[in-house]
């Protein structure tokens, strides 16, 4: 098992590439399952859930190649059962659901794993296909799904704490199939949604709306192969943005899509920091005083609370009082401990972190509870006195590609070793 030690105090300057989206990569790959035709996917991210989502695909009968960014799928012959042994380590497996019950109205999949960071219920995700016409059963840790056909309805995904992206990618792919009209009501907004949205739309779907609160598609009887490229990855732009924001002179992240990254460089600007955008590069320096913030979380276009941890680790040494409210996942605040094991003052009150700025952090040994906080962890490293060693890295190897090696790039001194 890698851990990365991060020498704190070098100063980041300089340009770095954007991959992929790896939240696009993943349903838009269990996508090409609606088709016997091959499909090919460009600008897929090399990560371990990459990985996981394309052993998934292959266990399921696929033809999988894979070479420079770019992945070939055909799934001419699939089978209709994902076991535990291949689905445990990623929480997005769940989206070969959606996909397999349209193409062959059944689906048997074990309940999924991936981050500690509180219940995150697949409930909507069944409702939906519940919806449609599927029966469900929850047994022995399977979820099993049987529809001998599939019928357009109107859905809502509505829920407590926002929209699901996954659900409604699920139910979308499932619908894409389904005889008749079906409508989701409360959808995700998120660029990712509308990503798989038109890679569905390549293959021949009718579905209209993506991007808004309500989505509608009209069912055809069958999908095409199709060629698509994934989005940017906006919460890896935003990652570099902060740690721009933290220790550069002036840090530029280029192929991005600006509009996505807005929820991001709001409030960077709000907290002093001068933003700014030329075509697909978006650039972050520094201004003339650091400002204390207030953060909610919510979905998008709100600020993502896959950026919470981060801006976090950069309202640590922030002069006066920030407060961030965690409104989608209230228990992601595991990194909290870590950054207070630096020297960090932050006082967590249910779903709100209280942060008052200190100067300057103190390397030490810390623990990644998850992939955002893995991220926070090394960005508070790269401020911090001495060396901060992060360890169970492998959860950032889910979702950064090759952090460790773009940050030295911009002139951070990281260390990746074996622990």
């Amino acid at each position: 098992m890698d851990k990365i030690l991060v020498h704190g105090g070098r100063r980041l300057r300089g340009t770095v590439k954007i991959s992929g989206s790896k939240n696009s990569a993943l349903p838009i790959l269990a996508a090409t399952l609606l088709t016997k035709e091959p499909c090919t996917i460009s600008r897929v991210p090399d990560l371990s859930d990459i990985h996981y989502m394309l052993t998934i695909l292959s266990e399921l009968g696929c033809e999988v190649e894979r070479a420079s960014g770019m992945v070939q799928i055909r799934a001419e012959k699939v089978k209709t059962h994902a076991p535990y042994d291949i689905v445990r380590k990623m929480r997005a497996s769940v989206c070969i659901l959606g996909p397999l019950l349209g193409r062959e109205h059944r689906a048997t999949v074990s309940l999924p794993g991936g981050c500690v960071i509180g219940d995150r219920p697949i409930d909507l995700h069944l409702r939906g296909f519940e919806a449609l016409g599927a029966s469900v059963k929850v047994s022995n840790g399977n979820v099993m799904i049987l529809a001998p056909k599939l019928t357009g309805a109107t859905i809502s995904l509505r829920s407590t704490f926002g929209s699901t992206v996954l659900g409604t990618g699920n139910v979308m792919m499932a619908a894409v199939l389904a005889d008749g009209q079906t409508i989701i009501d409360g959808a995700a907004e998120e660029p990712e949604v509308v990503d798989l949205a038109n890679f569905l739309i390549a293959m021949g779907a009718k579905i209209d709306g993506a991007g808004t609160r309500r989505i509608t598609i009209e069912g055809v009887k069958e999908l095409h192969g199709a060629k698509h490229e994934v989005i940017p990855d906006r919460i890896e732009a935003g990652t570099f943005l902060v740690a721009g924001a933290i220790s550069g002179d002036e840090v530029t992240v280029s192929r991005v899509n600006p509009e996505h990254l807005l929820a991001v460089t709001s409030p960077l600007r709000e907290a002093g920091f001068h933003i700014t955008v030329n075509g697909n590069k978006v650039s972050v320096s520094p201004g003339p005083k650091r400002r204390a913030l207030k953060l909610d979380t919510i979905p998008y276009p709100g600020f993502p609370t896959d950026m919470q941890a981060q801006m976090c680790a950069l309202l640590a040494t922030t002069d006066g009082i920030s407060v961030v409210s965690e409104h989608v996942f209230p228990n992601r605040f595991m990194h909290v401990a870590e950054l207070k094991r630096m020297g960090a003052n932050i006082d967590l009150q249910g779903p709100t972190a209280v942060i008052t700025g200190v100067p300057k952090l103190s390397g030490a040994p810390v623990m990644a509870s998850d992939l955002r906080a893995s991220a926070a962890l090394v960005l508070a490293g790269l401020q911090a006195d001495g060396v901060t060693e992060v360890n169970r890295v492998y959860h950032i190897d889910r979702g950064y590609e090759s952090i460790d090696e773009k940050l030295n790039e911009l002139g951070a001194e990281i260390e990746r070793v074996k622990a």
